[in-house]
This record gives C-alpha cells, sequence and structure tokens, in this order.
C-alpha cells in the first residue's frame, strides 16, 4: 500500500489532467436563459373592470390651463351681508320681537321703544304748533282779503300774512322731515300735526339697499317700507345687543341682521404669487373652486364662474399672505317650525375653500385624470382599452397637479382611443401579477394546439 502510494504521488502529472477532463465533461453545460419580455398587455374580465371601477372615456387633444393652489374661506361681504339696526331716538326697550335665529322680512317689527327724548318731545310740540299757527293765519287771510280788495285795510297787511304762511309751512315741512328721519313713520308725522303725540316708536327690518337708495325722500331710521316695494328678501338676526328694559341712545345699536345671500370668497396667496393673480384678475380668467364639506348632492348645480373682482393691498403681518377677493351668491331654502320660517344657506362664513388659479396655458395636450397615470421611477405609463385587454403605453407628462395629470400629444396616445380613466396603479399591479405567472394575456391556444396573438 505504501508502494502504490508512492508511484501514484510521484506520477500525478500524468494522470491529473485526464481525471479533471471527465468530470469537466461530465458536467452539465449552463444554458443562458434569453431576456425577460416586459409585459405591455393585460386581461380584465368584465367582473374585474366592475370590481375596479374602471371607466374608460375617449382622448381628445385640448387646452389646459396650468393652475396653482391657494387656500381661501368664504367671508361675508362688508356692506351687504350683514346690518346693523340702531335706535332712532332715546328710548327704553319695551319689547322685543325678534331673537337670534329668527327669520324677518324688510318691514317686520324688532324692536318697540318707548321715547325718552326731550328734543324728539319738543319737535312734535313744535310742529303741532306750527299746523295750529298756519291755520290761524289762514283764517285771517280769508277774512281780511275782502277788506283788501275794496280798499279798507292796506294790502302790505296781507303781503305780510302770506309771508308769514310760506315760513311756517318751512318750519312744519322742517319738523317733519326731522320726525321722519327720527323713527316716526308718516302716519305717526300725521297724528303730531293733530296733536296726538307719539310715545312710542317701531324700529322694523330695512329695506334692499336698491330700495333705499332709488327712493327720492328723506329714508326713516325705522326704515318704514313703500308698499310692494320689496321682493323674496329676507333676514336672520344674527345677534342681540339690547336687552328688555334697557335704555338706549340715540344711534345705539341694537341688534345686527345678516343676509349671506351676497358673500366674499377671500384667497390667502403670498406675494410671489402676486403677479400671476394680478394676470387672472386683468384677463378675467374663470377660477375653480372646491369647497370643503360641500354636499353637492343635496343642492341645485351651482351655476356662476369665478372671477377676481380686487386685490389687497396690504400684507397680514400675522401670516405674511395678501387676500384677494371673488364675488359668490349664495343658495338658500327655508323650513317651518313652530309657525316660524327658518332660512338655511348652502355656504357659510368661514367655510374653507381650495382655489385653483391658473397661470399658464398649454395648447394640443392630452388631459387625463391624476389616477389614468401610473409611474414607475421616471417612466410614466397609461392604459388603453381594446375590449378585454389593456395596452400600457409609455408617456411624457408635461405638467401634474393634485387632480390632472398633462400629455404630450407627441402620438403615443393617439386622440379617438379609449383610455382607462383611474385605477391605474391596480391595472400595472395585475399586469406584473400576469406577467409572473408566465401565461401572457395578448396571446390564445386553439384547439389543434397552435398559439396566435390577440386579434
Amino acid at each position: 500500500m505504501a508502494a502504490l502510494g508512492a508511484g501514484g504521488f510521484f506520477t500525478r502529472e500524468r494522470w491529473m489532467p485526464l481525471i479533471v477532463q471527465r468530470t469537466a465533461e461530465a458536467a452539465p453545460v449552463e444554458v443562458e436563459s434569453p431576456p425577460v419580455e416586459e409585459p405591455r398587455v393585460l386581461k380584465l374580465s368584465p367582473q374585474a373592470r366592475k370590481n375596479l371601477g374602471l371607466v374608460s372615456k375617449p382622448v381628445r387633444p385640448q387646452t389646459y390651463w396650468k393652475k396653482i393652489q391657494i387656500p381661501g374661506e368664504i367671508v361675508d361681504r362688508p356692506g351687504r351681508s350683514d346690518r346693523g339696526i340702531t335706535s332712532p331716538a332715546v328710548g327704553v326697550v319695551t319689547q322685543i320681537h325678534a331673537f337670534p335665529g329668527d327669520t324677518v322680512k324688510p318691514g317686520d317689527r324688532l324692536f318697540t321703544l318707548r321715547l325718552f327724548s326731550e328734543y324728539l318731545q319738543n319737535t312734535q310740540k313744535e310742529l303741532f304748533g306750527a299746523t295750529r299757527e298756519i291755520e290761524l293765519i289762514d283764517e285771517q287771510l280769508k277774512r281780511l282779503r275782502p277788506l283788501a280788495e275794496t280798499g279798507g285795510i292796506s294790502k302790505s297787511k296781507i303781503i305780510d300774512l302770506e309771508n308769514q304762511l310760506r315760513r311756517q309751512t318751512a318750519v312744519i315741512e322742517a319738523h317733519r322731515q326731522d320726525l321722519l328721519t327720527r323713527g316716526l313713520n308718516p302716519q305717526q308725522v300725521a297724528s303730531v300735526a293733530e296733536g296726538r303725540f307719539v310715545a312710542t316708536v317701531e324700529v322694523v327690518a330695512p329695506p334692499p339697499a336698491e330700495v333705499a337708495q332709488k327712493r327720492a325722500e328723506i329714508q326713516p331710521a325705522a326704515f318704514q317700507l313703500v308698499q310692494g316695494a320689496v321682493g323674496e328678501l329676507a333676514y336672520e338676526v344674527q345677534t342681540l345687543a339690547a336687552e328688555l328694559g334697557q335704555q338706549v341712545q340715540a344711534g345705539q345699536l341694537l341688534s345686527t341682521l345678516s343676509n349671506h345671500r351676497s358673500l366674499y370668497i377671500e384667497g390667502h396667496a403670498f406675494k410671489r404669487e402676486a403677479p400671476a393673480l394680478e394676470n387672472a384678475a386683468r384677463g378675467r380668467w374663470d377660477i375653480a373652486v372646491e369647497f370643503a364639506e360641500d354636499a353637492v348632492e343635496h343642492w341645485p348645480a351651482l351655476e356662476q364662474s369665478f372671477q377676481i373682482r380686487h386685490l389687497a393691498n396690504s400684507i397680514d403681518t400675522g401670516s405674511r399672505t395678501f387676500d384677494f377677493f371673488i364675488p359668490l351668491t349664495n343658495q338658500s331654502r327655508d323650513y317651518q317650525q313652530d309657525g316660524q320660517t327658518f332660512i338655511v344657506w348652502r355656504f357659510r362664513p368661514g367655510q374653507r375653500v381650495r382655489l385653483h388659479v391658473p397661470v399658464e396655458k398649454l395648447d394640443n395636450v392630452i388631459v387625463l385624470p391624476a389616477e389614468a397615470v401610473e409611474r414607475e421611477g421616471p417612466e410614466a405609463y397609461v392604459f388603453r382599452q381594446n375590449g378585454d385587454l389593456f395596452n400600457r403605453i409609455a408617456v411624457q407628462v408635461l405638467h401634474e397637479d393634485r387632480l390632472n395629470i398633462v400629455l404630450a400629444n407627441d402620438g403615443s396616445v393617439k386622440p379617438g382611443l379609449y383610455f382607462a380613466q383611474n385605477a391605474a396603479a391596480s391595472l400595472n399591479r395585475v399586469l406584473k401579477a400576469q406577467a409572473a405567472s408566465g401565461i401572457r394575456a395578448d396571446v390564445h391556444v386553439h384547439a389543434d394546439g397552435t398559439v396566435h396573438a390577440s386579434h
């Protein structure tokens, strides 16, 4: 055994190459696998499309505006949304007819005041005295005119009496207008002239601003109405500033009425966004508005366009933003309860909004919803529907925001063909799953065993 071992050791240069060659010949040859083909087509049954809620629509080239998103909120429109009701004279609140939350129409009673104004009492007394003085002058003129015509008295006496009559008429008119501005209505002024002094005054809801502006006569402080001058306008009592039995001064706030028919959308933008907003305001470009917490299904369609009315010229020191304002016409409905009418407004001050302001125009582009495009690194894909098959197509993205993605019209997406409008991420996952299974979706097997591409 020792001799055989020594002989094999000293002759290893001869027999070792033979053993290595035989081992190499016996080892299996590794065959390089062909490259995996990138999956492009997937197949979905009608039930699967329904489970995904898949929607397909034809695409068309169009014009798209690049937009910036700016936060905002709904606010009252100063001078239109709220109306302050003030006391026409010094008095004591004896009755309150409308409380916060109540709905009132122009002319409805709000407060009853017991007059406590010495000035108002003196004015009534002077009006009554001037009225009686005119009656005396008229009686003298009727008695003396025949004597002046026959030469019994001088005509200068008649002239003096006529001048006194004109002066007293002017005094009466001044007192009448003074009482109207203090809250008395024309009927009350007429009763004062007859000697029935007014001790209380009714404060009522005001008419629309348009009606007040068209009137030629002096508008009473109590906002007395002309019959038939008011339409469907209604106010809601927002705050109550006076209490029962409280003495109030002339001009003191009694309550605040609100009518949220005309509002503002107030946007909060940074200074760097000012040029874009200025261009939108100058060009009267339409602004897209998203209303937070808006129950669209419970209200009629909002058929109005939104455009910037004006930009603020001051910056808020706390937020470092400046405001811009867009008019908003509100919607409302009412309901009855306990014999009273209450108003419900669709949009309320303080409600948050998101504004999409156009800044740049893109022509001849393809616009799809954001859910219609799937990204994988630098690649972006859309899915074209062909019956049960969906072809994945690479596209070029020009612009994207939270809602839409803009694609270049370079021929990859052909106009008129149907493309999936949503669920692109799910379609891409299904495509990879079908590719991993080894079964291609774009081929089918005939009964004779032959394999053909889909047709």
